[in-house]
């Protein structure tokens, strides 16, 4: 595993070109600084991201990467915001990348065209990176099966978010499915999911369930428990329920998962899900997720201030993990849900910011995604930050 810390660049600007050309020049100097030591330094693996502003152009912008960076493997997509060391972009064009120089013998790219399987040289994947286009059919069954490819199961990425046309960059300009990059056991990471809502009435035990439809929870009509944690009557007209609920979330976990560690909080295993429908005469409730008897559930909402304390924590907990550990952290990826950035915290570059302040100049890139991805699992609202290290 390199010892050698990667290298983030990242810029705005009306023209492709001009955006692109900047981050070139950022890599280059950055790199030429790690080179004017005694010891070589061979940059091998790329991740860009790009605002859908840029869409048009993705070709373009990986061309360019490839003709001024030859022989270096890239990856990454396109997201209704990018973030990079400390600062966020959205309704901007805008580039970010960072560069990594990690043995090649530790990584492999993979995407539809390239699937990830055992090679001859003996690489056997770790951990992997994903990008994905939601729409993708079967893709939760996809992730669960690109898991057990890997030794620890763990997968860590997001969805490309675009307002028109989403993809994917693995080498070349890729549309549907998934790609990524495998990292080997020398790679060592360490991550860690945020949950953005939270619970507003007790954790419930689902006790009938038919496919995506919640029909009693404790044994009392689902929708009669959702109205009673809302703080609302049980005559409501339809119209004032739907109108409420259409703010309301739910959280799900399964009952052998943990709880969280924190009382009003969810743990990390908590999948957030839509109410997408009601049944006021049979009261019960339709979600954006199969469900099953004996999983347990939660009302919850989107809260600013919980979501950043949460992204605060585990920033603190991935730094005390790598002192407890005595090791080095060399660059980062923060995914986090579309639903989260921008004015959602009241502020610019709020969660960006609130990385760097407790980790410090560790190069970092990102992007705000349509759903995140974490272990073998599609998640919703959350953030996903992986911090690459080394002993030492």
């Amino acid at each position: 595993m390199s010892e050698f810390p990667f290298i983030c660049a990242h810029a705005p600007a009306p023209e492709w070109e001009a955006a692109t050309e900047q981050c070139i020049a950022q890599l280059e100097a950055g790199m030429a600084r790690q080179r004017a030591g005694a010891e070589p330094v061979d940059f091998t693996l790329g991740w860009c991201y790009l605002t859908d502003y840029l869409g048009p152009v993705a070709e373009q912008v990986l061309a360019s990467l490839h003709a001024r960076f030859p022989g270096m493997t890239w990856v990454g997509t396109v997201g209704i915001g990018i973030m990079a060391d400390g600062v966020e972009y959205f309704d901007v064009p805008a580039v970010a990348v960072m560069a990594a120089p990690l043995p090649r013998s530790t990584f492999r790219m993979f995407s539809g065209r390239q699937p990830l399987r055992a090679d001859e040289s003996g690489f056997a994947a770790h951990t992997a990176l994903v990008h994905a286009e939601g729409s993708t059919p079967d893709l939760q069954e996809l992730l669960k099966e690109l898991s057990e490819r890997t030794a620890t199961g763990y997968l860590f990425g997001g969805l490309s978010s675009a307002r028109k046309h989403s993809f994917q960059i693995a080498d070349d300009v890729l549309t549907g499915g998934l790609s990524g990059v495998a990292f080997g056991e020398e790679v060592g990471i360490v991550s860690r999911v945020t949950q953005g809502c939270q619970p507003i009435g007790p954790e419930h035990t689902i006790t009938r369930a038919e496919n995506n439809v919640v029909v009693a929870l404790d044994h009392q009509p689902a929708l009669s428990c959702a109205l009673q944690d809302l703080g609302l009557a049980a005559d409501l007209e339809v119209e004032d329920i739907a109108r409420a609920l259409s703010s309301t979330l739910v959280g799900l976990r399964s009952g052998a998962e943990d709880r969280a560690s924190t009382p009003g909080r969810f743990g990390p295993d908590t999948l957030v899900r839509h109410i997408v429908g009601l049944d006021p005469q049979h009261r019960v409730l339709a979600v954006a997720e199969e469900v099953e008897s004996d999983m347990q559930l939660a009302f919850c909402e989107r809260n600013p201030e919980a979501a950043m304390a949460d992204l605060v924590r585990i920033a603190h907990e991935i730094r005390q993990t790598l002192e407890d550990g005595s090791m080095r952290a060399l660059g980062a990826i923060y995914i986090s849900c579309n639903g989260r950035g921008g004015p959602h915290f009241g502020t610019p570059h709020a969660e960006a910011r609130a990385i760097r302040d407790v980790l410090g100049t560790v190069p970092l890139v990102g992007f705000f995604a349509g759903g995140e991805i974490a272990r073998d699992r599609l998640y919703g609202y959350t953030g996903v930050l992986t911090v690459f290290t080394t002993p030492g």
